[in-house]
């Protein structure tokens, strides 16, 4: 899988790209990369990369993880290349793939949760139009300090789940 480059692994192992992502506490290889990778092979689930327009560079990956008995659709990000941060790439990438989940209309929700100090990522959720549902107090560590995780979430209309139980 020519994704999985040295790059991209490189991506998973820099603790500033993955400071508030659970990858961090796993070691990543070729191997473990494309064994997550199948993972996706024959599911309901998603795995992207993220390209730049022009140069077709890979810059991140996003996963949907779908949950098809509920009709929901658990969203991720990563933007690993960090000449590409706060230039926006990201919200374009998470609005692209929100507007193609809520467009299919196989999900009647999109959520999706964050580290209380991941700034920038809680601010994609509100511009993209995730309305706040949650918090789990003290859930996670970051700097080996307990840490809130925040989850948002947005509900699909005219989707195949519309008909209401009677």
């Amino acid at each position: 899988m020519e994704d999985i480059s040295s790059e991209y692994i490189q991506w998973l192992t820099d603790p500033d790209i993955v400071k508030y992502s659970n990858q961090r506490f796993k070691e990543h290889s070729y191997e473990t990369c494309l064994q997550y990778f199948d993972s996706f092979k024959n599911t309901n689930n998603l795995f992207l990369k993220i390209q730049d327009i022009s140069s077709h560079e890979m810059i991140g990956t996003m996963t949907l993880y779908a949950d098809i008995f509920h009709g929901t659709a658990d969203i991720g990000i990563l933007i690993g290349n960090k000449a590409y941060w706060g230039k926006g790439v990201g919200y374009d990438a998470w609005i692209s793939l929100v507007s193609w989940a809520e467009s299919s209309g196989e999900y009647r929700k999109i959520s999706a949760g964050a580290n209380e100090h991941n700034h920038g990522m809680v601010k994609i959720f509100k511009k993209s139009g995730m309305t706040f549902e949650g918090i789990r107090k003290q859930h996670e560590l970051v700097n080996n300090i307990p840490s809130d995780v925040l989850y948002y979430g947005k509900f699909v209309k005219n989707n195949k789940y519309d008909k209401k139980i009677k």
